[in-house]
């Protein structure tokens, strides 16, 4: 399989048991594992929200797929408006690949659909990577804080500017490196996605709302997730506030908790070499 690059893999598309048609990216060099990187995206996110400067770090050493969920971008299908049905989604995606193992990558609501299939999939997953994001029932993330970030996140017409506000720390060096990574994200230019629809972000906003009503007892759920995680943020995430990702490596068995600093919700955009190195190392060969 050609190696290509974020820029240049071609859509694909295969029809899952859920009456789904996927769009999805997959490319990269298969390891010695011969185990997949799939990876979940964020909020409002189809597959061109994906850092190249990430992405292609991590095909240098493992296959990726990136994927378009039910409704979002060019997937057909109506997108549910629960975190469940969403894991349930990735699944028959899986199904429909043949990939019977895996190691997955979630990013913010990504991450919340990611720790739904460790605990559904178990013994197909390998390990874990939880990117600003948070567990069932976490802190602060039932609503967003009111202000800007509130504003930014659902207003109707999503936005470069949007992003800078939410991913990206206020310092001059945050709001930089947010910059470069907004043209990044425009440099693909061949089959672009179409942006996610209105009606993509209130089911989402729905999930997410439900996902994150406050309850510490869905926090013992965490501790059936036995696999090698490695949690990650920002150090100041004003989306999905930093406190979460203590929260996870706190109550995760086995897992590596890792901070960047002078960062927000999009840490992994600021930093892309950096964690994407991490990322390979963690995973492994």
């Amino acid at each position: 399989m050609p190696v290509h690059s974020q820029l240049t893999a071609p859509n694909l598309h295969v029809e899952a048991a859920d009456g789904v048609t996927y769009r999805y990216r997959r490319f990269g060099v298969a390891n010695e594992s011969d185990v997949p990187l799939l990876c979940l995206v964020h909020f409002r996110a189809t597959l061109d929200n994906w850092d190249p400067d990430l992405v292609d770090n991590f095909v240098t050493e493992r296959e990726v797929i990136l994927v378009d969920l039910a409704g979002v971008g060019g997937s057909t299908g109506v997108t549910p408006n629960t975190v469940d049905e969403m894991a349930h989604n990735v699944l028959a995606f899986l199904d429909a690949l043949g990939v019977r193992r895996f190691d997955l990558l979630g990013f913010s609501l990504g991450g919340f659909i990611a720790q739904e299939v460790a605990l559904l999939r178990p013994w197909q997953l390998r390990r874990l990577v939880l990117a600003g994001t948070a567990p069932r029932g976490g802190r602060d993330i039932h609503q967003y804080t009111a202000g800007a970030i509130r504003d930014t996140a659902l207003a109707d017409d999503a936005t470069a500017q949007g992003l800078l506000v939410l991913f990206f720390e206020k310092s001059a060096s945050s709001q930089a490196l947010g910059v470069e990574f907004l043209k990044r994200l425009a440099l693909r230019t061949a089959e672009r996605d179409a942006p996610a629809t209105l009606a993509v972000r209130d089911a989402q906003l729905t999930a997410i709302a439900g996902w994150g009503v406050r309850d510490d007892t869905r926090l013992q759920r965490l501790a059936s997730i036995e696999h090698p995680v490695l949690v990650a943020n920002g150090d100041n995430d004003e989306m999905v506030p930093t406190k979460n990702t203590y929260l996870l490596a706190e109550h995760l068995p086995n897992a590596r908790l890792s901070i960047y600093p002078d960062a927000g919700h999009g840490f992994l955009f600021q930093y892309p070499v950096e964690f994407a190195a991490e990322v390979n190392a963690f995973l492994g060969h």
